[in-house]
């Protein structure tokens, strides 16, 4: 979003709330196609923010679904079956009987343990269902399988004739900047399906990556992610797995369309520095890397003055030490009422800070493209329901 589109945005609608521009949403989706030239899929992990799913539905090839609430999600959204990777390190029953039951054979599910690829194996038996996984092969955390597991999974793999294993899944975290290491887990995957192959005579068709790439928040820092994508790409063209790549990406799809509004609603100078406080806090804002307030994302100032800066400490409006977002934060006449939006906040600032204490309302939602303007994804919604209910 421009300044001017901020301004719009910040007179119609009341602070704090979120603005995710589906424009600039699919503008990196569309980067990140183009950077691959086919060579691989996008896979959209929904969980760094379900409530754009909607606007990306026909640019990415498929969306990855990590609990049985992001499920109905896509349920409510309309998004096919076909379309939706079930993955999850907990798998529940009843929740996965729902799943084939109502969509039978579509969609993939991943295995992360010998007791999900026996949960999914005996329905299928049962209900005579022909079902797809991917083996999650574990980074030595609590995701996924060790490599023998996986493999016994696949020398076993006649004997449990409803499951269709299309390959390995491969994920080992967020935010990596050396290139090396992104090669190095390439190559890692394009060993081991060459390896399945040779010693089991099993042809995955699919890897399913998880590159991590990182989003580069902080004023100061040197920005390397249009590097690592170029370095991904290369890695994927040197594979020698034929089949076909899907790689999951969440943070480095959705950061850049975020846009979060708060306005100052209070000012204070306390031992000679100054402070203000703003009507959000650290419950809405949550930047990957940030440590102790120390660093300083891209804010805008919307009423900025032509006058010297002043360093100001932002705190929001929880009653913690803790709700420190910048300190010493460069603005120039900023006053009580004025509205800062705080940029890149599109990935899990909406759905992973401590939203709940305080029991202060959770943020409007925005969704915003030229096209169709402003729509209302969710209101102003209160949560002292949610912490004390009764009849």
């Amino acid at each position: 979003m421009k300044k001017n589109q901020m301004i719009e945005a910040a007179s119609k609608f009341e602070t704090p709330f979120y603005v995710f521009d589906s424009d600039v949403l699919n503008a990196q989706v569309k980067k990140i196609k183009d950077a691959l030239q086919s060579t691989a899929k996008v896979c959209y992990a929904m969980k760094a923010n379900p409530f754009i799913i909607g606007e990306i539905v026909d640019a990415v090839d498929c969306f990855e679904v990590c609990s049985p609430g992001e499920f109905r999600i896509c349920e409510r959204a309309n998004i096919p079956m076909e379309k939706i990777v079930m993955s999850g390190v907990y798998k529940n029953k009843d929740d996965i009987h729902y799943a084939l039951d109502t969509y039978k054979t579509e969609g993939v599910y991943t295995v992360e343990s010998y007791n999900q690829w026996l949960l999914l194996s005996e329905y299928a038996a049962k209900n005579e269902l022909k079902i797809k996984v991917l083996l999650r092969l574990s980074n030595g955390n609590q995701f996924g399988m060790d490599k023998s597991v996986l493999e016994g999974i696949i020398e076993d793999r006649e004997n449990h004739p409803f499951i269709h294993i299309e390959g390995v899944q491969y994920f080992t975290g967020t935010q990596k900047k050396p290139a090396s290491k992104i090669e190095r887990e390439i190559k890692k995957i394009d060993s081991l399906v060459i390896e399945l192959k040779e010693k089991y005579g099993f042809e995955s068709e699919k890897v399913e990556y998880g590159p991590g790439l990182p989003i580069c928040y902080f004023e100061g820092e040197e920005n390397v992610e249009d590097v690592m994508l170029e370095a991904l790409c290369n890695a994927i063209k040197q594979m020698q797995f034929k089949g076909e790549v899907v790689l999951e990406m969440g943070r480095y799809i959705a950061a850049y369309c975020g846009y979060y509004f708060s306005k100052v609603v209070d000012e204070k100078v306390n031992k000679s520095q100054p402070y203000c406080i703003i009507d959000g806090g650290v419950h809405h804002v949550n930047y990957y890397g940030q440590m102790m307030a120390m660093k300083m994302p891209p804010i805008v100032h919307l009423e900025e003055k032509d006058e010297e800066p002043k360093n100001w400490s932002i705190c929001g409006s929880l009653c913690t030490v803790n709700d420190v977002l910048v300190k010493a934060y460069p603005f120039k006449g900023l006053e009580h009422g004025d509205t800062l939006v705080f940029e890149k906040t599109g990935a899990y600032s909406s759905t992973e800070g401590i939203s709940l204490l305080l029991s202060r309302d959770l943020p409007q939602i925005i969704i915003y493209s030229e096209k169709d303007g402003y729509r209302v994804a969710r209101t102003h919604y209160a949560t002292d329901i949610i912490n004390y209910f009764q009849k």
